[in-house]
Parts: structure tokens; sequence; C-alpha cells
């Protein structure tokens, strides 16, 4: 079809034709970003954390009193959770995954380092860390006895002692030594003194979000062992089927070693009831997002249908005469879409680079990341799917105005 007649009339109505183009590109800034929004936030949402999460509770203490031995009560708590039925095994530790609070360092692989290479996590862990959490090891080996160091002990030496040896994830691996085999390698963080690489896990989420998705698996394990005040998170590991009975023998046995603790039963729960809590959030700004999508979409759709029946009004005689000179139904039906196709067309180009612009300052603002190419032509092809599907009804009615009827309409 030549689209030199298009074009013609458009100029005859450049302001309708203004206000579609500008409605259609707005549409596919926002459109494209919010896309992108929602798969960013349902990736978080669906993220491997790399524990048995449908086996882990957890409950979290915390000391209202002074306790001359924290170190030995952490071990008896430790002796009495391990004997509760049911319970395949626990441990205690600083933090845990889903939670918005974490101890977080600079790490290092140069002694002279100006800038850390990247910001960890740190899990100070004890001897049933790793089979309570269910972490997958991939490479090296897990700590031997006499690298577990009281984190106390550490922590009130002077000067602090190198620490024995570290686990990372495999995320953490890649970006410190990437294309190289990280055990054996040493790091530097917690002071100035290497630590060894003795093994990899496969996956473990650190606590808050911080980063970008691989970020999210900067998580390193050190064999210090907390007492129950140093974070006071109990994590108990049994049945699917008997967690939250398990939980319950789990606060009994805590409070029967001493009142002087509390329970805060607001933490107190299943590991997949943090992660519901947690991404709470993300999940509620993909559904608001979803549903921006569909409202902006449906008020472009009317849009173009209101205009088009507008233009199909107007243009009742150049429609007849089209007819009377042979013009068939589906001639002005495809003059229609046409036009409604150059319109979409150019509103998506402008709309492409609103949507970079956009981004561009979320990325400064909101540290996201960068918008993917592949989320422009998805865009460009719902708008231009939505334009067609739009104009379809009035070019319709336009095609089957009678010639004799529209000629007689002036």
């Amino acid at each position: 079809m030549d689209i030199l007649p298009i074009l013609s009339t458009l100029k005859r109505h450049k302001t309708a034709a203004a206000l579609i183009v500008l409605e259609i590109a707005l549409t596919c800034a926002i459109i494209c970003n919010a896309l992108f929004i929602i798969s960013d936030r349902l990736e978080q949402v669906r993220e491997v954390s790399g524990l048995a999460e449908n086996e882990l509770v957890r409950v979290q203490i915390v000391s209202i009193g002074g306790d001359p031995d924290q170190a030995a009560r952490t071990r008896t708590d430790l002796a009495n959770l391990r004997a509760i039925p049911g319970v395949k095994n626990a441990t205690v530790t600083n933090q845990v995954p889903f939670v918005n609070s974490s101890w977080n360092s600079g790490v290092r692989v140069t002694p002279d380092q100006q800038q850390a290479t990247l910001v960890a996590t740190s899990y100070l862990v004890e001897e049933g860390f790793m089979d309570t959490f269910g972490l997958d090891l991939v490479a090296g080996r897990h700590f031997n006895p006499d690298e577990f160091v009281d984190y106390e002990d550490y922590n009130q030496a002077d000067p602090r002692p190198a620490i024995p040896a570290v686990i990372i994830t495999r995320k953490m691996a890649e970006r410190l030594f990437p294309g190289e085999d990280a055990v054996g390698k040493s790091i530097y963080s917690w002071g100035n003194e290497p630590v060894r690489i003795v093994g990899v896990v496969e996956h473990l989420v650190r606590p808050s979000q911080l980063g970008g998705p691989s970020a999210r698996e900067y998580s390193m394990i050190l064999p210090l062992r907390p007492h129950y005040n140093v974070g006071g998170n109990y994590v108990v590991r049994t049945e699917p089927s008997r967690r939250q009975e398990v939980l319950d023998a789990a606060v009994a046995a805590l409070r029967g070693n001493g009142s002087d603790r509390i329970i805060l039963e607001e933490n107190t729960r299943t590991f997949e009831e943090l992660r519901n809590e947690y991404y709470q959030a993300p999940r509620a700004m993909a559904w608001l997002l979803g549903i921006v999508c569909v409202a902006l979409l449906l008020v472009t759709a009317l849009g173009i249908v209101g205009l088009a029946s507008f233009w199909v009004q107007q243009r009742t005689k150049q429609i007849g005469v089209r007819r009377a000179l042979g013009a068939t139904r589906t001639q002005i039906m495809r003059y229609f879409q046409t036009e409604n196709f150059l319109l979409a067309t150019i509103g998506i180009v402008l709309g492409m680079l609103a949507a970079y612009a956009i981004n561009h300052l979320l990325m400064e603002r909101y540290e996201l990341t960068r918008l993917p190419l592949h989320y422009l032509p998805i865009g460009a092809l719902a708008l231009w799917l939505l334009g067609q599907a739009s104009v379809f009804g009035p070019a319709r009615r336009a095609a089957a105005v009678p010639p004799a009827i529209a000629t007689r309409s002036v």
C-alpha cells in the first residue's frame, strides 16, 4: 500500500497524531521498565538459597542478664536441642538468611589492595552448621576440628590471630578468582592476615538485600564458634512434617536452660515463613506493577480506539470516494491498520529512547541494573499487537460503510 496518502492525511491532523504517538511512547517507556522490574523482583523471590529450607526452624534468643560463661551455656543449649525427638541436627550462628540485617566486610585478594574486590557477608559457625543448613560442598573440604576457634576468644585477643580457614560460595569464588580454582588460595578480610580457602559451597544467600543478583551470594563461612548472645540464632533441622512440633519443643528446651533470657517469638518460626515474609515487598511490587501495566495498556487501547473512531467519522466522504473508485473493504481496513502501525512505530521508537532514559535514572537513584535489550522488542511487539487489535473495530466499521451513504454524508 502507498503510504503517501496516509502521511498526507496525518499532516492535516497533526495534533491528534502527536497525542497518540506521545501516549504510545510513554506507554512503551513505562512498560519496558515495568516488565524489567517485575522480572527482577520475581527473580529475587525465586532465588535459590542453598539451604534445606523446608526442614529448618529458627529460634532467636536474647539475654537479659549477665552470663559469666555464655560459651558453656551455648554448648548445653545445642545438646538439649539435638536431643529433641525428630531433630537431625542443630546449630548456632550469628545470622540467618531472610532477615534485614547482616555482618558484612570487604574482601581483598592481595594484602596491599586499597579497595576491596567485593563485600561479603560473614557466617560465624560451629561444627554443626554445614549439616544443619544442608549446604552443598562442591569443591575442597569441610573445616577440620582443630580449625574451629571460639569467637569470644578470637574477639578478645590482642592482636587478633589469623582466622584458620574459610569456606566461600561458588559465585564469590568466581568473582575473586575468575577461571581459577579458589581452593587453596588466600583472601584478606577481618584483618591483614591471609585466610586460606578450604572449600566452596554451591549456594548460600546473604541475609539482607545488598547489591545485584550475583552479590546476593557473596557469602563466607568462618570457623568462629559464636555463643548464643552473638545474634542469638539457633537453627534446628527436622522433618518438614514435624517442624512446628520441633519448634515448640526447641522453645521449651531453651526456656528450661535459664530464665534470664527472652525468646523473640516474632522471629521464631520456620524458614519458609521467614522467606515468605522477607519477599513480601518484592511480590507486592510485582503485582502492583503488573496492575499498572494492564491499566496503562487498557488506557492506551481506549485512546487508539477513540482516535480511530473519530477519524472514521471525520473521513466518511474520503472513505466513500475510495469505495466508489473500487477500493475493497480489505483495502479500507488495511489503510487504517497501516496508519496505526506508522503511528505506533514512531511512538515505540521514541518510547525506547525514553525507556533507556528512565532506566538510567533508576540505576542512579535506586541501584537498578541496566535494562536488558530484549525487553525493548517485547514492549514493541506488545504495543504493535495492541494497536492493531484496538484499531480493528473502527477500521471494520469504516469498511462496512456503503459507498452511496458515504457520498451523501457531506
